[in-house]
């Protein structure tokens, strides 16, 4: 019997129950319609937070898109605080990268703020949307299966600092 391939965004953890399934398969298709969203890149002792989300393959930091009237900073808020559980003031907020990128088939308008801790965060991943998250030099993040823009917004990052 040959066993059939499973898609790689189902692969992150065998014991998924059918409640977090559903929640993946609907943040799959909302990834698909978005095109104006924002990152926000978590530094602390040199080092920075890196997610994996389940509806794509590569470690990115954690984002989203913006609701309503909300700015690109309010919303980097509010997704801090719903992904990981991570608080932020708008004010500690400094836009780190703002580019138009075309890939997968759709053209994003993508910021990237940076923001950075005295102190390493407790932060909570729901196993929905959020599968995994851990802190890596920039050096390894590098070598990592990385979102484009936060590949070109750490490699200038170290440049800056070099």
């Amino acid at each position: 019997m040959i066993a059939a391939a499973r898609p790689e965004f189902l692969v992150y953890n065998e014991c998924v129950s059918i409640v977090d399934f559903g929640f993946r398969m609907a943040y799959r298709a909302a990834y698909q319609m978005m095109r104006v969203y924002w990152r926000v890149a978590i530094w602390q002792d040199g080092e920075i937070l890196l997610v994996r989300n389940s509806y794509v393959s590569y470690y990115c930091v954690p984002g989203g898109y913006i609701k309503g009237t909300e700015t690109p900073v309010m919303a980097a808020v509010r997704e801090l605080a719903e992904e990981i559980g991570v608080r932020a003031a708008p004010e500690d907020l400094t836009l780190g990268l703002h580019e138009t990128h075309t890939w997968e088939g759709k053209t994003d308008d993508v910021s990237i703020f940076d923001v950075e801790l005295r102190e390493r965060p407790v932060f909570q991943v729901d196993n929905r949307e959020v599968v995994d998250a851990e802190f890596f030099t920039p050096q390894y993040a590098l070598e990592l299966n990385l979102f484009p823009p936060l590949r070109r917004h750490i490699e200038a990052r170290l440049a800056k600092h070099a």
